[in-house]
């Protein structure tokens, strides 16, 4: 039934897919003669864990300042005070301060991406839970987002730092680029997404840590990563 409701263009490039996974530097070269639509794609990444999501250590969540940016400027605020007003409004903020943007936010403004927030105003922005919690815009220490080091934050996060978490299904998803950056970035980007993940492995989890990746375009098909060089150190350690 699903694939009835695929449309023209994708079932086209579905014929492309290889049979097999193929690596990372293989598969861009594949994504880019997909047919194009009009407007300039977002690649994505997914990466299927070997994790159980319902175990709290076994969470794999954080950020990444992927080494080619991802194509867009992203909206930051900053929830501070005192000196680091001026400071996260210099490093591109679109909005910078205390109470009053706590407020604004908790009466429905959305108009940005991301949070920052230093450690010292997180028992009031923690109030804002149910308002940022399910759109994942809440600051968080593990993601980066909660930092003494607001102008650092802001800037990195403008630029496009990627953060992210792992779903219920054990599943990670991320933006590595666009389909107009050259293999090359595409690629630097993938891998430094990709040794990230592994770096963040927990350390109670058991088996084949990378099961799965994915990668594709805005409206593309999927394309399967081996993953075989991605678990290297697995396999090491289920023989030692």
């Amino acid at each position: 039934m699903a694939e009835k409701l695929r449309g023209k263009r994708y079932k086209e490039n579905a014929k492309l897919l290889p049979q097999q996974p193929v690596t990372v530097e293989q598969a861009l070269p594949i994504l880019k003669q997909f047919k194009k639509t009009k407007f300039d794609e977002t690649v994505n990444i997914v990466v299927h864990l070997g994790i159980d999501p319902k175990q709290a250590d076994q969470m794999v969540r954080g950020s990444v300042s992927l080494p080619k940016g991802i194509g867009k400027t992203r909206r930051v605020i900053a929830f501070v005070q005192g000196n680091n007003v001026a400071a996260a409004t210099a490093a591109g903020a679109v909005d910078a301060g205390a109470d009053d943007l706590i407020k604004k936010v908790n009466d429905g403004w959305m108009e940005f991406d991301v949070a920052i927030a230093t450690p010292d105003l997180m028992s009031k922005v923690s109030r804002l839970g149910k308002v940022l919690g399910p759109q994942g815009k809440m600051p968080s220490p593990k993601a980066g987002t909660v930092t003494s080091d607001v102008a650092t934050a802001v800037r990195e996060y403008t630029a496009g730092k990627v953060e992210f978490r792992n779903d219920a299904g054990g599943n990670v998803h991320a933006v590595v680029g666009k389909v107009s950056f050259n293999d090359a970035d595409l690629a630097a980007n993938v891998h430094a997404f990709l040794n990230t993940i592994r770096r963040l492995k927990p350390p109670t989890a058991k088996g084949q840590y990378v099961r799965k990746v994915t990668l594709h375009s805005t409206m593309s098909p999927g394309l399967h990563l081996d993953v075989a060089h991605l678990n290297v150190e697995d396999t090491a350690e289920q023989q030692a």
